[in-house]
């Protein structure tokens, strides 16, 4: 018997160089729904007793679904099911009612989730709240972003970094999407005024969503193509979407995705009018549609004291990392940072009479960006208030997190976690660093990787530190020297993980190993091996006054949005120095105890520079004073200068992992001659234009051979001026993905070869010519080479 509904069909079509069998793609597309399935779908969501979301919600649901009403007949109660036809499941604190459905790409957005949310990124993660109703928590959470531009950076940066690492293009044109992605509604409000909208996000299959998009795009586009197509096809261009005249701006983005698919449907059906569907029909009937679960209920469990605005998201981050803690990894620090918070999460879910529920939801919120840094003064309180400021933020987390009792009870719910048996401070301290930079995680890119290797060390986590202390708030840590010399232990801890965390962030205390032991200063050098948290321990004593000033003006000298000068990051290759910040140089300088203002100075008068083998040396005195002498820096100290390659050709690792040859990856060599001013578009807009032959009549080769000179002269430099500003960006760009692709670079390098090659041919057929005509009568042996 037949239904006379047209059968899906198979067909073979070209994918770069490869040809791909794609199946079953459906002869037509979903029409979109319309405001009667959104009122259906929203009367049976009303009418469900394990349900709650706002209309704006389940009308966002119904818009997204091809189904809406399969959807409300899974939603709606019966006497026999008053919970309807939800797939019910059961995690750790709490029951999560979902709706099984298919539903449309370009009404789902990218959420943030640890893998991504833990990287370097240019664009920070939104702040999550959760929603709750008349003391019941929703299905729906609260993310709140600075602005429209905000959101549109975040969701171009998610796609680009998800498909920089991975993509399922090719599978997914084979088969489309298979899988269901973990989806629910939010609220998106905006900082700046701007209107509220409501849609749905995946917290997880964010690499099969973009990997649709790229499906979409075509085999050539690359991440950044593809992450532009999904923005301007989710947002719309952003002068329509900001607009103030007309309806609600959510509205507005809904009329815009639907128009947009309007035209991707016509695009379609003129593909399949043909007498066999083309590739581009394959590719939108691949990634139109995907499978997604939708959760629309939960419900918290008897015993638990979460705060019922975390129960949903606490619920969803317990769905994720069942699948990418236990099974599909994330990277040490996301799978570091699930476990800490989710740990904090188990603490608080206990109810523990020794702590106070509502402290530890501050702390918890505190620790995962939740609670902005300006907010700490009203957080902690007290007389004085601590600053509003990153390094305070680190220095309240480490206090709250290390007292005694709570810092077993963590380490035993992140061994239950992690399944393991054991946990060492510094195994603790491997938890904790990724938590402490996120707010300068950005900025000081370069010194990340050395920074968490210096917390998988055992960071700022001393004896003395895990013993249980509070902050003394100050807006200068030197005043703090005097009262930790004379027995305040308070004011001399807060010493140790104010300069601590400052040193270790900006790479002037690091995990030194066994090569950086003999290297130069300026290298990276230590003049004795030690773990990090034995420096902090050396430098905090009560009688090293030498040792407290060293991190008094480290910490006095912390800015959390730059490296300073003496990190050793990488520089420019053309030692051209940063014009992008206003401010004095950022620089930690060592301390002297005979200088008045205690900072060490040369015979000039000029502030000498911090290093690492002076922070080791200031640990512990009388051991440097055994070790082999560093030759003394003498004459004026200039900072900003390019690195060079020692004399010998070999450069220790500052962070002492291996000794290589050559360059490092924090020093590069001067290359170039300075670049000119104008960038690499006015460079290629300047071209000349060729002069108007009189009377149509052709130019003289000469005369189109100047124009064409000048044409390669300006090329070539502008991409002298392109590649100065991908370096001066690099530091800028998040860690998800290269300032310029592999295969970018090969495709430039073999293009650069041929164009160097038929350069140097050019020279010396010329150099011969002139030769030949006595112009020259000597060719050295050089002006002979012709590159291959």
């Amino acid at each position: 018997m037949t239904t006379g509904k047209p059968a899906s069909l198979s067909i073979d079509v070209p994918w770069g160089t490869d040809a791909i069998r794609v199946t079953n793609i459906s002869p037509h597309l979903p029409a979109d729904s319309t405001d009667s399935h959104g009122e259906v779908v929203t009367a049976a969501g009303r009418a469900n007793p394990s349900t709650w979301l706002p209309d704006t919600s389940w009308g966002a649901i119904a818009r997204a679904t091809t189904r809406p009403d399969a959807l409300a007949v899974q939603i709606r109660p019966t006497a026999d099911e008053p919970s309807g036809l939800l797939m019910i499941e059961n995690v750790e604190g709490a029951t999560l009612r979902s709706v099984v459905t298919r539903v449309l790409l370009s009404e789902l957005f990218p959420g943030p989730q640890p893998r991504t949310g833990m990287e370097v990124s240019e664009v920070p993660d939104p702040q999550v709240h959760g929603i709750i109703h008349e003391g019941r928590p929703g299905a729906i959470v609260q993310y709140r972003y600075e602005s429209l531009a905000h959101l549109r950076n975040h969701v171009w940066q998610t796609i680009h970094a998800t498909l920089s690492l991975n993509s399922y293009a090719t599978s997914i044109l084979t088969r489309s999407v298979t899988r269901n992605l973990i989806t629910h509604p939010v609220e998106i409000v905006f900082e700046d005024g701007t209107e509220a909208i409501h849609l749905l996000v995946v917290r997880d299959g964010i690499t099969r969503l973009a990997s649709a998009w790229a499906v979409l795009a075509g085999h050539g586009a690359d991440p950044a193509s593809v992450a532009t197509l999904a923005t301007e096809a989710l947002l719309g261009s952003p002068s329509a979407a900001g607009t103030s005249t007309g309806p609600g701006l959510g509205q507005r983005l809904a009329t815009s995705r639907a128009q947009w698919r309007q035209e991707l449907r016509e695009e379609f059906q003129d593909e399949m009018k043909g007498a066999t569907p083309g590739l581009r029909a394959a590719q939108i009937a691949q990634s139109y549609v995907v499978p997604a679960q939708i959760a629309v209920g939960v419900e918290g469990h008897e015993g638990r004291v979460l705060s019922p605005e975390d129960i949903f998201d606490d619920a969803i981050r317990s769905v994720l990392a069942s699948v990418h803690v236990e099974f599909k990894q994330w990277d040490a620090a996301a799978q570091n940072v699930e476990v800490v918070t989710r740990a904090l999460k188990r603490i608080i879910q206990q109810g523990d009479p020794r702590w106070n529920t509502a402290e530890l939801q501050a702390v918890y919120g505190l620790a995962v960006g939740r609670i902005p840094v300006a907010e700490l003064p009203q957080l902690f309180g007290g007389n004085p208030a601590p600053p509003g400021t990153a390094l305070w933020r680190a220095i309240y987390l480490v206090s709250a997190l290390t007292r005694p009792d709570l810092l077993e009870l963590l380490k035993d719910q992140a061994k239950a976690i992690k399944g393991g048996q054991r946990m060492s401070m510094k195994g603790f301290g491997e938890l904790l660093g990724p938590i402490i930079d996120l707010p300068w995680r950005a900025k000081k890119k370069l010194v990340t990787k050395q920074a968490r290797n210096a917390w998988n060390n055992g960071g700022v986590l001393s004896k003395d530190v895990t013993e249980g202390w509070t902050p003394q708030p100050t807006d200068d840590f030197t005043e703090l020297i005097a009262l930790a010399m004379n027995g305040d232990d308070d004011a001399r801890r807060t010493l140790a993980v104010a300069g601590g965390v400052a040193l270790i962030a900006d790479k002037l205390l690091t995990r030194n190993v066994g090569s950086s032991l003999g290297a130069k200063k300026e290298k990276g050098g230590v003049p004795f091996r030690s773990d990090v948290n034995k420096v902090i321990e050396g430098l905090s004593r009560p009688t090293n006054e030498l040792g407290l000033w060293t991190l008094a003006l480290a910490a006095n000298a912390f800015r959390s949005d730059d490296l300073p000068q003496n990190s050793v990051p990488k520089q420019s290759l053309t030692g051209k120095e940063s014009t992008t910040s206003a401010e004095p140089p950022y620089v930690h300088f060592r301390a002297d105890l005979d200088a008045p203002d205690r900072i060490a100075r040369d015979a000039n008068g000029v502030p000498i520079p911090l290093y690492e083998w002076d922070v080791v040396a200031a640990s512990a005195p009388e051991r440097a004073a055994q070790a082999v002498p560093q030759p003394l820096i003498t004459g004026p100290v200039t900072v900003l200068v390019p690195a060079t390659p020692s004399s010998d050709d070999e450069t220790a690792r500052a962070d002492g992992d291996a000794t290589t040859s050559g360059p490092t990856d924090e020093e590069s060599v001067t290359t170039t001659d300075p670049v000119a001013e104008q960038g690499a578009e006015g460079a290629l807009s300047t071209i000349p234009a060729q002069p108007h032959p009189a009377e149509g009549a052709p130019l003289p080769p000469s005369q189109r051979a100047a124009t064409h000179r000048e044409a390669l002269h300006l090329g070539v430099q502008g991409a002298r001026d392109a590649l100065d500003h991908l370096h001066a960006l690099e530091p800028e760009v998040g860690d998800h993905t290269p300032i310029v692709p592999v295969n970018q670079l090969d495709e430039l390098h073999n293009l650069l070869v041929g164009i160097l090659t038929d350069v140097e041919n050019l020279r010396r057929r010329t150099v011969e010519a002139r030769a030949s005509e006595g112009d020259i009568s000597e060719c050295d042996d050089s002006e002979e080479m012709v590159l291959g």
